[in-house]
């Protein structure tokens, strides 16, 4: 869930657990991969133990501490919809390392034993000795704790050692705070990120099995086949005339079709893939019934006889007889074909070169791996040398780069946005630590950092905020050893990163909306930088509950000073003047509160005016015109980038309106004849509304060229986008004109339309 999410009351988010077991239970039952229903089954378990939560009040739906007895800042387990289980993520059994630390240490195998043993001589300084190591691994924010214990210790911070302590301790019984071991450090950088560690890729490779459909038709092809071209000469050895007579032959051929039945016999026991050959009806299956009723001595009756005529007829007339040029071409070509080693073959040939390599890290040049296969491994592994990794396995491998995140998005590794907010928590990590002047200390909080993102977000209400890293107890207790001052290294190099990072997401995916996740990381960095410019999130217009926290009317300011006067202002008919006039009032009289939190109702108010929803009863469709107005006066974080952070695309402003334009186009087209085509209407919204703001930022000449090549662009997608986007167009050129939208967004006399993606009236463009 989003940070400073608005949200509807209780009762409207709890209707989603309700119906979540039933669907793993049948899911547990039914699916017929085993992971997938073992992964039911724990799912379904974990929506049952919601369930009870919330019917005996042991969980509270909405808050920071959802779970009675656990602060804010223990990992929850987190289900779908924000819903906390009840669960702490560093609870449970203990697990093997733990057990074996305590056999080490000599201790009973209990988490409190294993905290107090931290806390004397020889435990802080095994606990040193994995500091200076790096030779451990943070799987929950919580395996951090004693080690940042330890350090505090070390270094001579003897009472922030002991705050940590006094918090720790009521939980020592129950929560995890020993990190797990490691066989070498994971190297800290800067620089590279990756997509999945050398260990997952295995997983992934170790999952894949034989494709039974491949396999099926690799056995028809080297067993079956053949076999049918044999028993087909067996039978035109009895032809008269090109006839097959179905006479009784000599005792040779009676012989030799004894083998041929036995063999099939053997072959069918032990190639069970295809079942082709035991239909009466297939050609095969009447070759061979033919042939056993002939070799036990009865004789063919007339229907049988037809039967077999017409399948060796048409066995030669598809292909040729058996030794003609044709036939033999076709028969070495399938017999290649079934030789190629298949993609599970390869892939054990792949896990074999990623065994020597460590596991937790990422590659930095996975080529080496992907090459032919060798002769040496060949001769290890009866593949033939010189087959090729299928692209398949390769982007497995590929997705272990280990590079700069714009060479992962040069080379596809990152496809969406989406992707590259899953990877931007390893570069923020190393970027954001090191304002730790201490190696050990930088090398933990990155660790920390990594897996305090992995934490799952609650669903909040009343504006609440999710847990920040900074809040967590051992992040507290060295927050003294950061460098806070903005123009020293670490205000600089957050300001880097996040620049490089704004124009990397910009460029790379024009027309998709910056995801809460990567948005989130903006914030982190822009904290550190201490710019003043917010970064808002996406709101879900499910559980809006009308109100925005104090940084929309702030971001929507940032957005007045870049686009006052600007074609943007005009489209969507902004008084940036208004907004500037009504963050004054709000700061001269202090923002209000609603249910404890700050809010700015100005910014809602207007909000709300220009969806015209203000006096409408409350309904999804309502919240999302609302939302999208608050997206549109404050750019989505757009303007902020821009103005405050100073991206600046390579391409230039032209080429990402153009952009997003092909965009607009590929969603516009997945309208036509969808039955649902509401949420694909809203994400085309979003991408027209990046390109007009492209285009606000070109100069006039540019902007004009860009607009009249937008039509023409339309003629290279289907007739039916360019119909509903001629509107749209119409709208565009008219405010580009000098024209103006009435205030339903359209004009008077013209079927220009201004282009949004919400509605509670039907959508024009269905």
């Amino acid at each position: 869930m989003n940070d400073n999410a608005e949200q509807q009351p209780p009762t409207v988010a709890l209707s989603s657990p309700q119906a979540q077991p039933a669907k793993a239970f049948v899911t547990a039952l039914t699916h017929e991969d085993a992971g997938t229903r073992r992964r039911a089954e724990v799912r379904g378990q974990r929506w049952r133990e919601v369930l009870t939560g919330l019917v005996t009040g042991r969980l509270s739906v909405g808050s920071r501490t959802p779970v009675d007895g656990l602060p804010a800042w223990v990992t929850l387990e987190v289900v779908r919809g924000g819903f906390a289980t009840g669960t702490a993520s560093a609870g449970g059994p203990l697990q093997a390392y733990e057990t074996e630390a305590a056999r080490g240490f000599g201790v009973p195998a209990e988490r409190r034993a294993l905290f107090a043993h931290c806390l004397t001589e020889p435990g802080l300084a095994w606990l040193g000795d994995r500091l200076d190591s790096g030779r451990y691994e943070i799987g929950v924010p919580e395996e951090a704790a004693l080690l940042t214990m330890a350090w505090l210790v070390r270094h001579g911070e003897t009472d922030a050692a002991l705050d940590l302590v006094a918090e720790l301790e009521p939980f020592a019984d129950r929560l995890r705070f020993l990190p797990r071991p490691a066989d070498g450090p994971v190297p800290v950088t800067t620089a590279a990120v990756h997509r999945c560690t050398v260990s997952e890729a295995v997983d992934t490779l170790i999952r894949r099995r034989p494709n039974a459909a491949v396999e099926t038709q690799r056995e028809a092809l080297a067993v079956w086949q053949p076999f049918g071209d044999e028993l087909l000469v067996h039978w035109l050895r009895t032809a008269r005339d090109g006839r097959v007579l179905g006479l009784v032959p000599d005792a040779d051929w009676l012989a030799h079709g004894e083998i041929l039945l036995s063999r099939y016999r053997l072959l069918a026991a032990e190639h069970t893939r295809c079942t082709k050959h035991r239909g009466p009806k297939g050609n095969l299956g009447i070759l061979r019934g033919a042939l056993e009723e002939t070799v036990a001595g009865r004789p063919l009756d007339a229907r049988r006889l037809g039967l077999l005529r017409h399948a060796v007829e048409s066995m030669v007339r598809r292909r040729g007889l058996p030794g003609s040029t044709a036939h033999t071409a076709l028969r070495r070509s399938q017999a290649e074909q079934a030789a190629l080693p298949s993609h599970h073959a390869l892939a054990q040939l792949m896990l074999r070169r990623l065994a020597v390599l460590p596991q937790e890290t990422g590659i930095t040049d996975v080529a080496p791996l992907l090459g032919a296969v060798s002769e040496e491994e060949s001769r290890e592994t009866g593949l033939p040398a010189g087959a090729v990794v299928p692209p398949v396995i390769r982007q497995v491998v590929g997705s272990t780069l280990s590079a700069p995140l714009g060479t992962l998005v040069e080379r596809g590794v990152v496809p969406s946005a989406e992707v590259l907010a899953e990877l931007v928590p390893q570069l923020v990590a190393a970027t954001t630590a090191q304002a730790y002047g201490d190696e050990t200390l930088r090398t933990l909080m990155t660790a920390n950092y990594r897996a305090f993102r992995n934490r799952r977000s609650l669903l909040l209400l009343n504006l609440e905020r999710q847990v920040r890293v900074e809040e967590l107890p051992w992040v507290r207790a060295v927050s003294g050893q950061r460098s806070a001052v903005p123009g020293k290294p670490d205000g600089e190099g957050a300001l880097v990163v996040l620049r490089q990072l704004g124009e990397l997401a910009v460029q790379a995916f024009p027309g998709t909306i910056l995801p809460n996740p990567l948005v989130r990381e903006f914030g982190v960095l822009e904290r550190r930088c201490d710019l003043g410019a917010p970064f808002v999130e996406e709101l879900a217009a499910d559980i809006f509950m009308g109100t925005f926290s104090p940084k929309f009317l702030t971001a929507a300011r940032i957005a007045g000073t870049l686009l006052g006067g600007t074609l943007y202002e005009r489209y969507y008919g902004v008084d940036y003047a208004a907004i500037r006039n009504t963050a004054i009032t709000e700061t001269a009289t202090a923002l209000t509160r609603s249910h404890g939190a700050r809010t700015s109702p100005g910014f809602a108010r207007l909000c709300a005016e220009r969806a015209g929803t203000a006096s409408r009863s409350w309904s999804v469709a309502a919240n999302g015109m609302v939302i999208e107005q608050a997206q549109i006066l404050t750019t989505h974080n757009l303007a902020t980038l821009v103005h405050r952070v100073g991206i600046t695309p390579r391409t230039g402003w032209a080429d990402l309106a153009r952009r997003c334009f092909v965009t607009v186009c590929l969603l516009v087209s997945r309208v036509h004849h969808n039955p649902r085509p509401l949420g694909t209407i809203k994400d085309a919204a979003y991408a027209w509304r990046q390109m007009v703001f492209h285009l606000s930022l070109c100069p006039p000449k540019e902007q004009r060229q860009v607009i009249a090549g937008l039509g023409e662009a339309t003629a290279r997608h289907p007739a039916h986008v360019a119909t509903r986007l001629a509107p749209a167009l119409a709208g565009l050129a008219l405010v580009a004109e000098g024209g103006a939208f009435g205030g339903d967004g359209t004009a008077d006399g013209s079927r220009a339309r201004r282009f949004l993606g919400w509605s509670t009236d039907g959508h024009w463009m269905r």
